[in-house]
């Protein structure tokens, strides 16, 4: 493998026009130009990052760089008739549904009927415009400086989003969508939406979000969630990204956690030529759990990469983090976690755990989970597999009359669905349940070797 050395080269895609942005002048919301200007400089310190930077060491931004960025183009219209066409896990589900295309609300998509008194949700945009007490306190607090440069970027340049505000002891049960649309096939799009969730004491809510894009077209999503968990408050977050054979999705997610707080954060990567996740979550109060769920489905040369850093800052707080790969062709997974347990934090009790399946010979997996403790009193484990499948399962199965075809189905959906278990909201679940089935069956070798089978 090749390693690039330069830590920006002349010709990264966005540096130009950040470095002539001038917020100051530019910027109506006098509140949100530091955070402007913290995103310009983040970035402009580095540019986009190479393989020798440790956290991109088997993730390569090459392909992102051959491509000409349009920052200028405005947002395309999406009319009903094309949302309906699209997938939707919550299809003839009551749900409430607010609609971003390339990056920005439309409200003649969006659907809040159901959302009860009391709960604010509503564009970035509008949050902005409006003086919002909760966006100004806390937007931009949780991203550990921009420490990626797609949070930097985002922050430099986001022009809308949504806003979530659960006051004190709401509970949500209606989940919401947000569906996160590219409208076209425009060589170069960049979507930056921004969204900030803030549920305050005993508040819970779920949060589906959904990314999809044309069939053809190189463009960029890149999204920032901030997430303010208050006390003794539960937010369920699941992701699924389905983005055009030729897209990058680059997506961060940032996490406040308070005490006795339940955080939950579901993970499903299937499209994108590039797409990676940039999770960190911030542990600060005892009694709280969180738990990072994911499940990558990789194919062709797709490269899929999850990065996450659980911050335990406080004593008594336990974490899990499970991902799962399944690979294959020449696809690529990407694993890189580390349980950061700082010497506060005794009694932390930490999991994380990578597996992945091999389809392929050609398939490749990268896998580096981590524990950084500096308390004494823990308990901490983290492990990883590379494999392909079991044999001795398949003959278990084939020896109680299963063909061999139906018992490597069955082992693959298992290993799925170990992931997609986790997810506590039913309707949901059992959507994403047959989503996976429906995707297993389109990989090239989750049938292999089953032609010559006499079973």
């Amino acid at each position: 493998m090749t390693t690039e050395t330069l830590p920006i080269r002349p010709e990264d895609p966005f540096l130009e026009a950040l470095q002539s942005k001038d917020p100051s002048s530019e910027e109506a919301q006098t509140w949100l130009v530091p955070i402007r200007q913290a995103g310009i400089a983040a970035y402009s310190q580095n540019g986009l990052p190479t393989t020798a930077h440790e956290d991109w060491r088997f993730t390569s931004l090459a392909n992102l760089r051959e491509v000409t960025f349009d920052l200028s183009l405005a947002p395309s219209t999406l009319s009903a008739m094309e949302l309906e066409s699209l997938p939707d896990p919550l299809q003839g589900k009551e749900s409430i549904r607010l609609v971003l295309v390339d990056g920005q609300l439309d409200e003649g998509l969006s659907s809040r009927s159901l959302l009860p008194q009391g709960i604010t949700l509503m564009s970035m945009k509008e949050a902005i415009q409006s003086h919002q007490t909760s966006i100004k306190a806390h937007l931009g607090q949780y991203t550990y400086g921009n420490d990626s440069p797609f949070a930097a970027l985002n922050s430099a340049l986001f022009c809308d989003g949504v806003y979530l505000h659960l006051p004190a002891g709401v509970e949500l049960e209606i989940p919401i969508h947000i569906m996160h649309v590219t409208s076209d096939s425009s060589q170069g799009r960049v979507s930056l939406a921004r969204n900030f969730f803030h549920l305050e004491q005993r508040a819970s809510a779920t949060v589906l979000e959904t990314f999809c894009g044309p069939n053809k077209g190189a463009y960029l999503t890149s999204p920032t969630l901030e997430c303010r968990v208050e006390d003794q408050a539960k937010l369920e977050h699941i992701k699924i990204q389905d983005e055009s054979p030729e897209a990058f999705h680059m997506a961060c997610v940032y996490a406040s956690i308070d005490r006795e707080a339940h955080f939950k954060s579901h993970y499903l990567s299937l499209g994108g030529k590039l797409s990676r996740n940039h999770i960190r979550t911030h542990l600060n109060g005892e009694g709280l759990c969180c738990t990072l769920n994911g499940l990558y489905l990789a194919q062709g040369h797709q490269v899929m990469d999850q990065h996450m850093v659980v911050d335990h800052a406080k004593p008594h707080t336990e974490s899990h983090e499970y991902f799962n790969g399944i690979l294959d062709d020449q696809s690529r997974g990407v694993f890189h976690g580390r349980i950061h347990v700082r010497q506060i934090a005794q009694k932390t009790d930490a999991k994380q755990t990578n597996k992945n399946l091999l389809l392929s010979e050609e398939a490749i997996a990268d896998t580096k989970p981590q524990l950084e403790i500096y308390a004494d009193d823990v308990r901490c484990t983290h492990g990883a597999t590379i494999g392909q499948l079991d044999e001795e399962a398949i003959w278990y199965l084939r020896s109680r009359g299963i063909p061999r075809a139906t018992a490597r189905r069955m082992l693959v959906h298992a290993f799925a669905g170990e992931i997609i278990d986790r997810i506590d909201h039913p309707c949901i679940r059992e959507s994403l349940d047959q989503l996976i089935w429906d995707q297993l069956e389109k990989l090239p070798h989750f049938h292999t070797h089953t032609s010559t089978d006499p079973s």
